[in-house]
């Protein structure tokens, strides 16, 4: 069997094969296209092709696969992946293009989990849905900036109707020119941005999954629709604890001896969801509502003991361990009384 190892690269990427019957070894620098792929790999008996994860790696791994290899996306982190070549003075492509075909001969890797087609779109509407909140939001402090200089204040309101808050000011001749070309982009962003809500609308109103998660309290299609296409899917976690560590969402542990403690939470995994959680985590501690009551009350009592920033982070775990079990089991978010939240199923 013949095992190959991409180390891949925007423009770039050196190939190395490895058969495992003779021990040959041979390498070839292509250009990371389509066309070049399917020319060098094309031809070649089906192996065993070891990349790793990337920008680029999802589309080349399709191309290879339609040309009869079984791919392996694996992650770069993993050590002992790399034995020789990380650990040696000089690192260049051949070493880790060798590395790769060596791990796939020992199966020496750990491969990473593949997203589907479907939540990847979803995954891209929502990063250029939050690109664009990010520069909205910049751009409305630059322009509240500049028009506090002259002693105005532009009022408060939600961050669609700014443009026209601050067209409605009277304003120096001078400020006013300097703002307008900056509330003539937010109101093009404004309509941008509803266009990929209505594509995001679209993309829940398809998926059950993601109704289903928004019946849990201050959840709504924004967070569901982030939870759903970062987890992809339950069945990569064995349980809830698991996927509020993957959030980043889980307290360090500096334990060893008879020393144990519990540090902040780790940060890892996507910033987006985990963004998204501690803000419908505040949304709860704040809201009145009664589907969110159970919760409330708990976060109340972490707020007493530790703060209220400790509780919103608190409350963001549990919400994403209760989301969890939601789509794990197929159900719905009851609000009963008692000392925690619960789920039910639906029928």
């Amino acid at each position: 069997m013949v095992h190959i190892g991409i180390d891949l690269h925007k423009r770039e990427s050196q190939i190395c094969w490895l058969d495992e019957g003779t021990g040959e070894v041979r390498h070839q620098r292509i250009q990371t296209r389509r066309d070049r792929f399917e020319a060098v790999l094309g031809p070649a008996t089906p192996a065993t092709v070891l990349i790793e994860a990337s920008t680029e790696s999802e589309w080349v791994a399709q191309c290879i696969e339609a040309l009869g290899h079984r791919v392996r996306i694996v992650d770069p982190s993993y050590a002992p992946m790399y034995p020789q070549a990380r650990g040696r003075r000089h690192k260049n492509d051949t070493r880790d293009a060798l590395a790769l075909a060596t791990a796939s001969l020992r199966q020496t890797y750990r491969e990473v989990h593949r997203v589907s087609a479907a939540r990847q779109r979803v995954r891209e509407v929502l990063t250029m849905r939050e690109t664009l909140v990010r520069t909205r939001t910049r751009l409305i402090s630059v322009v509240r900036s500049d028009v506090r200089r002259e002693g105005r204040r532009v009022p408060s309101g939600a961050p669609s109707s700014f443009p026209t808050r601050v067209r409605t000011l009277a304003l120096p001749t001078a400020v006013a020119e300097s703002v307008t070309p900056v509330v003539t982009l937010l109101e093009l962003l404004e309509t941008q941005l509803l266009l990929l809500d209505t594509q995001l609308a679209q993309h829940v109103a398809g998926d059950a999954e993601m109704q289903r998660l928004q019946s849990a309290p201050s959840v709504g299609p924004v967070t569901s629709a982030a939870f759903v296409a970062t987890l992809d899917t339950p069945a990569r976690f064995p349980s809830a604890r698991q996927v509020a560590s993957y959030l980043g969402l889980a307290p360090k542990d500096d334990s060893t001896g008879d020393r144990h403690r519990t540090g902040r939470i780790s940060k890892r995994g996507s910033t987006r969801v985990r963004y998204l959680l501690v803000q419908a985590a505040w949304g709860i501690l704040r809201s009145h509502s009664p589907e969110g009551q159970r919760l409330r009350e708990w976060g109340a009592g972490v707020a007493a003991r530790r703060g209220g920033r400790v509780a919103a982070v608190a409350v963001a775990r549990r919400l994403a361990r209760i989301l969890y079990a939601m789509w794990r089991d197929g159900t719905a978010f009851e609000p009963t009384s008692g000392a925690s939240p619960a789920v039910t199923t639906t029928h």
